[in-house]
């Protein structure tokens, strides 16, 4: 398994651009399976609904099961968030693990940078970043660069820079 990460300002795009590459890369053989990280309170779950009422009374796990997926919802209650590391290992191996978020952490990562956004680049404070995806050219960046519309070329960067996840996993404990 290897992993990369997708760090961007919030309007960046970084959703659009992993809704349209998670289909190229399914397309090249590969599977994929994702991490997000929300920065607020959410919740998955309705109100009204059995698996809610469950954690509303207070499950501290609620398992969904149908013959077409499954949930796990887990209700921290005060215990700290868990690490990338942790979150890493509840997933099942597959050939591409991809984090959106976590923009912090110690894993290769493609910066997604839009100009309109007004945001610095994330680029020059966090040696992580590898490659760019971006709407304009950034010559003053020695990271290789791909348009962020040109999704064949943000998936040769992402096959290119993914790391094992074994290194990933190290690197995040250190």
């Amino acid at each position: 398994m290897r992993a990369i990460g997708f760090a961007g300002w919030s309007g960046a795009g970084k959703t659009t651009l992993l809704t349209k590459l998670i289909p190229v890369l399914a397309g090249r053989g590969l599977a994929v399976s994702t991490i997000k990280h929300a920065h607020h309170a959410f919740d998955v779950d309705k109100p009204g609904k059995d698996s809610y009422e469950h954690r509303a009374a207070g499950a501290s796990e609620v398992l969904v099961v149908s013959a077409h997926r499954l949930a796990l919802m887990r209700e921290l209650r005060g215990a700290p968030e868990p690490s990338l590391a942790e979150l890493i290992a509840m997933m099942a191996p597959v050939d591409l693990l991809i984090v959106e978020g976590f923009k912090r952490d110690a894993l290769p990562k493609l910066e997604v940078f839009r100009t309109a956004n007004g945001k610095p680049p994330i680029h020059p404070q966090d040696r992580h970043i590898v490659a760019l995806a971006t709407d304009a050219p950034a010559p003053q960046a020695a990271l290789p660069q791909a348009h962020i519309d040109d999704i064949q070329a943000v998936a040769d960067l992402v096959q290119r820079f993914a790391a094992p996840v074994g290194d990933v996993l190290a690197a995040l404990r250190s």
